[in-house]
């Protein structure tokens, strides 16, 4: 049954925004909100002086801009910290470069949703992140997901999510259910999303800030882990992150 047709799911009508979170619901996650940071992310990064490109950036309030210089690790917090600011529990496990984030209802003994998110401030996400959020519900024995993005979707994986029980959200979107939440809520993820240096990309492998570098032969620049000839991952354009 396609998403569209799915008019009666408690937990779809609150992250779509159909309904308004309850009260007490929202009063309970406020406590928590950034603890979704604590528990998925692991990165370490050095203490001091801000780069001088994160120095240009405004972060006194939510842009689209804003959202798509967040690097790949800290996006993954920052979907999990909303979707506990709704009210829900998540669990997250990774699996190589992906992480999967149950959501669990309140009062309710098991998740129901699988949530995948992707950093993309080049292009269009296209449908092959959505077939392997798809393949991860089979998996998992999850009949409904989110996929959530910075940038946009393309026809052709909006057309397949909508087939497969997947509710997407782009940048904009997301944005526009950020500034639903309770002001204070707003506030905070903020905050946790623009802490430290959170446009430096996160090594994968070595879990922390990679270091800017160019190569010798054109001087293209790209990002390195600093635990380099050990760890050779790199990322190069636009992208923040694993594609």
């Amino acid at each position: 049954m396609a998403l569209r047709d799915q008019q009666k799911n408690p937990i779809l009508e609150i992250i779509l925004g159909t309904v308004k979170l309850p009260f007490t619901l929202a009063g309970a996650a406020a406590g928590g909100l950034i603890s979704a940071g604590r528990r998925y992310g692991r990165t370490f990064e050095k203490s001091g002086r801000q780069s001088p490109e994160r120095a240009k950036v405004d972060t006194s309030q939510w842009t689209l801009e804003l959202l798509k210089r967040i690097e790949w690790r800290r996006f993954e917090e920052l979907c999990a910290a909303y979707f506990e600011a709704l009210g829900f529990r998540t669990q997250a496990s990774r699996n190589g470069e992906r992480l999967d984030i149950r959501l669990t209802a309140a009062g309710s003994q098991s998740a129901s949703i699988l949530v995948h998110c992707h950093a993309w401030n080049a292009d269009t996400a296209g449908i092959r992140l959505l077939r392997g959020l798809r393949g991860a519900m089979a998996s998992g024995k999850l009949a409904e997901g989110v996929f959530v993005t910075s940038g946009k979707f393309t026809h052709e994986a909006r057309d397949y999510a909508a087939k497969e029980n997947i509710h997407v959200l782009d940048g904009a979107a997301l944005l526009a259910k950020i500034a639903d939440l309770a002001p204070e809520k707003s506030l905070g993820l903020l905050k946790f999303a623009t802490k430290g240096e959170f446009m430096t990309p996160t090594c994968p492998s070595c879990e922390i800030k990679m270091a800017s570098r160019s190569s010798t032969r054109v001087g293209r620049k790209f990002w390195g882990c600093p635990n380099y000839p050990r760890c050779k991952q790199t990322f190069f354009g636009m992208i923040n992150g694993p594609a």
